[in-house]
């Protein structure tokens, strides 16, 4: 897999239902990163309940996926961190990433803690909130990684996996958990005891047992 953008976002104030809010999704390319334990260095991280943090400091997503999107959304004008991603990639497949895996990215070492789950701010980008069913269908989620071991990443850096994570679940397996309306109990509570997913996606695993 070859690092082909890396991407930062600006604080940006938008309108969404009659208020102003300020997000941070809106991402555009940059020469190098700084990877850190909570997340990009430089980058502006707003509601950090939901982004950032030891678990989800750094995304990742695939250049692979923006085919299906440039489909649906021909009128749009889609560029690198289109997704809010901070480090777009070719070759990122969730099929075959897991849970746990530890790769090298740069002179980084991160591991894969959960998929996006993602939110209205999503549609901002998008210009509809339709986009999150459209996204939550689509199982291209990507993935969030917490940072092992910081550094910088830069476009034509190489990701390479370094340690399989075994006795776990692909990322997209775990995404279709989250959402798919018919969830098997016992896989849950296996993905539950994967002690490298994150303790956020675990809370809404939980949320599904009930």
């Amino acid at each position: 897999m070859t690092i082909t953008s890396v991407n930062i976002g600006e604080v940006k104030e938008v309108t969404w239902n009659g208020k102003s809010i300020k997000t941070g999704i809106y991402k555009s390319s940059v020469a190098i990163i700084e990877l850190e334990k909570t997340d990009v260095k430089d980058d502006h991280v707003i509601d950090r309940r939901y982004h950032g943090g030891i678990d989800k400091a750094c995304y990742l997503y695939s250049e692979d996926h923006y085919k299906y999107w440039k489909d649906l959304y021909p009128d749009l004008n889609f560029k690198p961190g289109m997704f809010g991603e901070n480090i777009t990639v070719k070759g990122i497949d969730e099929r075959t990433i897991m849970i746990g895996d530890i790769y090298r990215i740069g002179g980084a070492t991160v591991q894969v803690t959960q998929p996006r789950q993602p939110c209205f701010k999503l549609g901002l980008v998008f210009n509809t909130q339709k986009i999150l069913k459209q996204f939550i269908n689509s199982n291209y989620p990507g993935i969030y990684v917490k940072v092992l071991e910081g550094n910088s990443v830069k476009a034509g850096d190489s990701m390479e996996l370094i340690e399989r994570q075994h006795n776990s679940m692909s990322v997209k397996e775990i995404y279709r958990l989250l959402y798919d309306k018919e969830v098997s109990h016992e896989d849950i509570e296996f993905a539950l005891s994967i002690n490298t997913l994150s303790d956020s996606c675990k809370q809404s695993l939980l949320k599904r047992l009930k």
